[in-house]
Order: C-alpha cells, then structure tokens, then sequence
C-alpha cells in the first residue's frame, strides 16, 4: 500500500501544476482577457485529469493543499494570508486611533497572536502570589497568554511600561477593592516593575494596604483591600462563610482615611455582593455589637453602600487634583453549559475563549451593573469606568482553575481531580485577562494626563 502522507510523498511539484494549469484556467474563462472563442480540448483535458489528481490527495491530505497551492494573483495571495492571520484584523487600516470619548470597547474580538510575548513572566516579577501563578502551580498549557482583545471601532494601544511610570511620576495611584482588584494591581506592577532598577524600587505588603515604590520616579502603586468598599467585619480577618459576614452600609471613613491624598484612585466591587444570600446590614456605629441588622436583597445593599461610597467621593475629592476610575464587575464562569459545553466542568479544562459575538453569561448580573451606572450618573465628580465586563465574559480559559491554592496550600493532585469543587473561575492566572485591563486603563490614563479630566467610559454591555 503506498502512502501519501506528506512525509513520504512529496507533493510539490503536483500541487504547483495545479496551481498553474488552474490560473490559466481562470485567464482563459475571464472575458475581459480573452476572446469568445471555445478553450482547446486538450487544455480542458488536462485541468480535469488535474483537479481529479488533486481530489485525491484532498482526501488524503487536506492540510498538503491548503498550504502548498500558491496563490493566483496578488490579490487572491492578500485574501488568503488576511484568512489564515491570527493576529491582523481585516479591516485594521480602516480602525481610527483610540478616543476613549468615541472608541467603544465593549465591542471587540479576542485575537490569538503566536508571536506575543507577555510583558512579564512568573519568573521575572517576584511580586505575585501564588494564587494567580497558574503555570507554576502546574498549568500544562499558556495559550491564554496569548490572546488580544481589538475593539472593532479603534486601536488599543500598546501598553509601554516607561510611558505609564512617566505619567505617574510623583503621583500615587491606588487600587481599591477586593481579591480581583489585588490581581489587577499585582499585573500592573509587574508589567513595569522590569523597568526599574532593584535598587530603586521596593514592595511593602500589609494587610490592608500594600505599596509598590518606584523610588526613581518618586510614584507609588498601591493595593488597599475593601471588598465591599463600605465597612464590615470582615475587612482584616477574612469571614468565608457569607452568611456570618455584615456590612455597616452607611460607614466608610475606616477605609477612606487611607484615600485621602491619593492622585489616582482605582475601585472595584462586585464579586463579595454575589453570594446568593441575603445581605446583613447595619447602620451608624455597633452601639450593640453585631446585633439589629437588617437583611437586604443583595441590589439594595449595594445601591445604599455605592451612595455611601459616592458620597465620600464627591464630598471629598477635588477632581482637579485626584482621578477616579470604576473597575466594572469581573465576570465569574460557573455553568459550561452558559458557552454551550454541556459535559464541561465550570472552567476546568477550558482552553480557548468564546467567540461569540456578545456572549453574556450567568456569572455578570445586569442588575447590579445598572446600580453603578445610576450612581455614577448622579455624581459631582466624574468617574471613569474601566470596561472590562464583556471582553472578559468570553474569556472562559484565563481562570485559575485547578492550578491555584486554597486555604495558602497549591491544590494537591486529588483536589486538582475534583474540578466540580475546586475549580476557581472567579480569580485569573497571570500574566493574563487582567493584563488587558490595565492595557484599557493605561489608554485611558494617557488620554486623561493629555486631555484633561472627564467623564468617561460609559459602563454599558
């Protein structure tokens, strides 16, 4: 029996016939190259003996085809290497340079490009926990790193590390949130901290406030952990189970204390808000320790703590010298059967986004998303969103999964083969998905430094 696979047959010289004999083929049949007159029977015979030979080999070798059959014209060589790029959208020249007052995120496409490199590495940049470190906790695969998110509408620039710590030159800017907003500035920092000298830069870490240094630039890049933003009693010692936790919903000078003077402020919350459960709330001081809360819908609960929150913003913050910007709510991935794998295990597994144009899964609720929105509408001090909700939905692939830790233990192979509880598909790997994030930030933060301060950034799916 002779093979003929590609590694024993060499193809070549057959496919380059075809190609030939097909493009005179395609001059011959275009009339506004030729007379009317009848192709010679030969010239047919031999087209068709040809397209028979190459049938043959299709079945055999699809591959072999599609990538040794050369082009007919320019013009058909452009179309094919547009078709097969991973990375150059089609209608790239056509995109106009991002202007956050008239780019629309939301509406994008991942792109995977091969040739990307991550601008950090769990190697190079000491400062991440070990949570997000997928591929040291045993992740096989990287292909996650590798995606780019271009909106339809506009370029996103690229995020140059000299450039941001530039603009944040005697400045100190803090993110404020909760595990997810950690992992957002865990990326930023390593995505610049290379370009500091060891000896000019320093990381403090702390329970509530953690502080990146980059002493050359005198800035400061911060972490300060209030996941629900207002205050609760389980801001310092972590309370796991939600139905033990409760918000004071009207307080928040606990925390804003440590905002004050800062030049640029990133908040976030959603993902504690999301429990399933009933909110416990209290208001004014704990005269009676923990007793005479209220339960609230959890909606209720997070328009009265955002009024709270928005409150302090606008009562204390002089927009003239101090930035605001709302990181929207990360999308969780729970239920496969949301991007239509019906035998999937949450995340677990998951290797590619999905593409589906405007995908929306269960883990975002509308609900909450339109809390902010009304909020921030009614401020006195604009406040920018930073949209990452819907290009995050399709990434169901940049979770931590099984290849993160729970109680500060990596997950040991027995739990690793329980995905069903184990897997996390709230948190994601790094570098990774929050990489994107601060690549929209960064965008945002130039044009701002540049143009001066507005409202931006509308948060709409």
């Amino acid at each position: 029996m002779i093979s003929l696979s590609p590694a024993r047959y060499n193809l070549s010289p057959h496919l380059a016939f075809i190609s030939s004999q097909w493009c005179s083929f395609r001059s011959a049949a275009n009339p506004m190259k030729t007379s009317k007159s009848k192709l010679p029977l030969s010239i047919l015979a031999v087209i068709l003996s040809a397209l028979a030979f190459s049938g043959l080999l299709y079945a055999e070798d699809i591959r072999a085809l599609t990538r040794k059959i050369s082009p007919c014209s320019k013009q058909d060589s452009t179309i094919e290497e547009k078709a097969n790029s991973s990375v150059e959208d089609d209608s790239d020249e056509e995109k106009t340079e991002f202007d956050a007052d008239k780019c629309n995120v939301v509406k994008g496409k991942w792109v995977f490009n091969s040739s990307a490199k991550p601008l950090y590495s769990e190697q190079s940049c000491p400062y991440l926990d070990r949570q997000v470190s997928c591929v040291k906790n045993g992740r096989p695969d990287t292909d996650y790193q590798l995606w780019e998110w271009q909106p339809d509408e506009c370029k996103l620039p690229r995020f140059n590390a000299e450039v941001a710590l530039e603009r944040l030159r005697g400045k100190r800017l803090m993110f404020v949130g909760d595990s997810l907003q950690r992992g957002q500035w865990q990326s930023f920092v390593c995505m610049v901290q290379s370009h500091i000298p060891e000896d000019q830069k320093s990381m403090r870490r702390g329970r509530s406030l953690s502080v990146f240094k980059a002493k050359e630039y005198n800035a400061s890049i911060e972490f300060y952990w209030a996941p629900f933003l207002v205050e609760s009693n389980s801001d310092l010692h972590i309370i796991g189970d939600p139905n033990k936790r409760i918000l004071r919903v009207d307080s928040i000078s606990k925390h804003a204390k440590n905002w004050i003077g800062v030049d640029i402020l990133v908040f976030n919350t959603y993902i504690w808000w999301m429990s399933g459960l009933k909110i416990k709330s209290l208001w004014g001081s704990f005269p009676n320790g923990e007793e005479g809360f209220e339960e609230l819908e959890a909606p209720t609960a997070y328009r009265i703590s955002l009024k709270t929150w928005a409150n302090w913003v606008d009562s204390t913050v002089n927009p003239n010298e101090t930035r605001v910007f709302f990181t929207t709510m990360s999308p969780t991935h729970m239920r496969s059967a949301d991007w239509h794998n019906k035998k999937g295990i949450r995340c677990y597994n998951e290797t590619r986004p999905v593409m589906e144009k405007g995908h929306w899964g269960s883990g975002s609720d509308r609900r909450m998303m339109n809390v902010v929105t009304s909020i921030v509408d009614r401020m006195k001090v604009p406040v920018s969103f930073i949209n990452i909700t819907q290009l995050s939905e399709h990434r169901i692939d940049g979770h931590t999964s099984v290849y993160t830790e729970t109680q500060g233990k990596v997950l040991t192979e027995e739990q690793k083969a329980d995905p069903q509880r184990y897997a996390d598909c709230i948190h994601w790997c790094l570098p990774g998905v929050p990489d994107t994030w601060n690549q929209l930030f960064y965008a945002y933060l130039s044009e701002q430094v540049d143009l001066g301060w507005k409202n931006r950034g509308r948060y709409a799916a």
